[in-house]
């Protein structure tokens, strides 16, 4: 498809350099710290990959057919791929690479190679071959959100008097670790009281009284894709305020959810929560869009704000996660992981929603 791309186009050279699109196109995943790993493709001529030596062997044992040059750290890479470039007869009027991810010196090694060439961004077409996704993909995403359900109820299940967010937080992150789950999608959140108020806050030795809203917000990486849900308990009681805006917050949530249909405009998802939340007097309380894009990254195309024309399309996956944050009240936040369906929507992640007081 890339290649496809690139012909039509006539683009005669692409360097892809994330870790993430790599992934997408050869099925090999690493974190290359600071050397460089990228993927080379042409129209016609043979793709190659260049990696640290050291995980040259791993390339191949990942389905990677073609060409694999490894070099040690007391070379330097370019020098190869030059070679490589030039042996395959590539002229280089027209290259492409990842605006947005690509360093400045990486992109003047590449473009050293050819001849004045000129430039176009590979990444919006590397978003719009992700963004839907196959039934391989969903596969490995319903397991990686059973994985963030599991995290839930564990956090859930650790809930009493005394213990603190960054012990919660530690024994969600032990229990997922049994499971053979290596990475989180990102930080684990586990917010007690005022501080899930903080829409992004920061676990800490804060401990667990009762009438404390409860929020947890994780996720786990799981053979290169990602998950990410949230859930907002009370512990022990509830007070009529934080009842009016976790009802609330579900309302935008569900209207959301029921908007996720094959055809809809993405703008109208987030705009349909936000008329809900607004309606009931919360809309400065409310200051993210209804969600983002899901799959190797946890935040990717496409942006689910209310500024997005694009169009929902069948294996599309993404978050819808409304929030309400008070301060020195608390906040409340629902999110779920979705599929768009050929009839409409289904949510990946499944962890009951109704307000739960944990005694």
């Amino acid at each position: 498809m890339l290649k496809n791309w690139l012909k039509e186009e006539n683009i005669d050279a692409a360097f892809i350099n994330s870790t993430e699109n790599v992934f997408y196109l050869t099925n090999f995943h690493t974190d290359p710290h600071e050397r460089l790993m990228g993927l080379f493709v042409f129209p016609e001529a043979e793709p190659f990959v260049v990696v640290p030596g050291m995980e040259a062997r791993q390339v191949k044992d990942a389905g990677w057919d073609n060409e694999v040059i490894g070099y040690s750290d007391h070379e330097n890479p370019w020098d190869f791929i030059a070679e490589a470039i030039q042996a395959r007869k590539i002229t280089g009027k027209k290259v492409a690479f990842e605006n947005e991810v690509v360093t400045y010196g990486r992109s003047q090694a590449f473009l050293n190679i050819f001849d004045s060439p000129h430039v176009v961004n590979v990444e919006d077409k590397l978003n719009e071959m992700r963004l839907v996704k196959d039934e391989g993909e969903i596969a490995i995403m319903r397991r990686a959100a059973e994985m963030a359900d599991y995290g839930v109820e564990v956090g859930v299940s650790a809930l009493q008097e005394g213990i603190t967010e960054m012990e919660v937080l530690a024994k969600i992150e032990y229990e997922l670790k049994k499971k053979g789950i290596r990475e989180m999608s990102f930080s684990t959140m586990v917010l007690f009281g005022e501080k899930a108020g903080d829409p992004h806050g920061n676990p800490g030795d804060r401990k667990l009284k009762a009438g404390d809203l409860v929020l947890f917000d994780l996720g786990v990486v799981l053979e290169g894709y990602t998950s990410d849900i949230t859930r907002t308990v009370a512990y022990k009681s509830v007070s009529d305020k934080q009842k009016e805006i976790y009802n609330t917050v579900l309302k935008a949530e569900l209207a959301s959810l029921e908007a996720s249909k094959p055809g809809n405009r993405i703008g109208d998802l987030d705009q349909v929560a936000r008329d809900i939340i607004t309606d009931a007097g919360y809309g400065d309380y409310f200051p993210h869009r209804i969600g983002h894009g899901l799959g190797i990254n946890v935040h990717e195309f496409p942006s689910m704000s209310h500024l997005n024309d694009g169009i929902l399309k069948v294996g599309m996956t993404y978050t819808i996660e409304p929030g309400i944050y008070v301060p020195e009240i608390g906040g409340v936040r629902i999110e779920d992981d979705v599929l768009i369906t050929k009839d409409g929507h289904t949510t990946l992640t499944n962890y009951p929603k109704e307000l739960q007081i944990i005694e």
